[in-house]
């Protein structure tokens, strides 16, 4: 079976698709077999949904598609919201036998969660639920803008107390005029339980190499 990491972020929005690509390619170019897998995705496009083409495209084995994403709903709102609307519960022993599957054709396979840490999936359990089901290190997409440090903090408690381990964090642009960013990241850095692989600016035109390139995986 191969390793895998959960990629979660402060919040929506906040690069988690950037950054979990940039990781297939970067352990890809360790030579490995990478695979990304987007267990939940809530929010299409005319019957696209951009962040599971997106890790489709990055990752350098084909995988079949119910294993890459096994819910997927139109409406762009919370998961268990989205499933509750089209009449499904997202089981997360569905998820888990994806996974396997998944990790049993692969080197590495990069798990992105939906929204936050915490979003709820369905009546009783929560992204911190996937993640501890599926028992994977997480690594930490932080949005930097005002009030990141806050929700980063409280991300990585909510990580600790799920009984999971802090691989690591990604510090990821998302607001270019942000004042004192490099205070922000050298505070986080001081606080959080976990390495800073590196900095990523939100760019949607940047190629997912040079994200790759930015990118320290070598404590992973």
């Amino acid at each position: 079976m191969g390793q895998g990491y959960f990629v979660t972020g402060t919040d929506t929005g906040t690069g988690k698709t950037t950054v979990s690509c940039a990781l297939l390619r970067a352990f890809a170019a360790q030579g490995k077999k990478a695979v990304g897998m987007k267990p939940v995705v809530a929010g299409s496009e005319n019957g696209h949904w951009h962040d599971v083409e997106q890790l489709i495209a990055t990752s350098n084995i084909s995988a079949a598609r119910a294993h890459v994403n096994p819910y997927a709903f139109d409406p762009p709102v919370s998961p268990h919201i989205a499933a509750q609307q089209a009449g499904v519960e997202i089981d997360l022993a569905v998820i888990q036998h994806a996974y396997q599957v998944l990790s049993s054709q692969s080197d590495v396979v990069i798990v992105e969660g939906a929204g936050g840490f915490l979003v709820p999936l369905n009546a009783q359990q929560t992204g911190a639920d996937l993640a501890r089901a599926l028992n994977l290190p997480v690594i930490l997409v932080v949005g930097m803008r005002l009030g990141c440090l806050n929700h980063a903090l409280l991300t990585a408690q909510a990580i600790k107390i799920a009984g999971l381990t802090l691989a690591g964090w990604v510090a990821s642009g998302i607001d270019p005029q942000m004042l004192a960013l490099e205070e922000n990241i050298a505070t986080l850095e001081q606080r959080l339980d976990g390495p800073l692989l590196g900095k990523v600016p939100f760019d949607l035109e940047m190629d997912i190499q040079e994200s790759a390139r930015l990118l320290d995986i070598v404590t992973l």
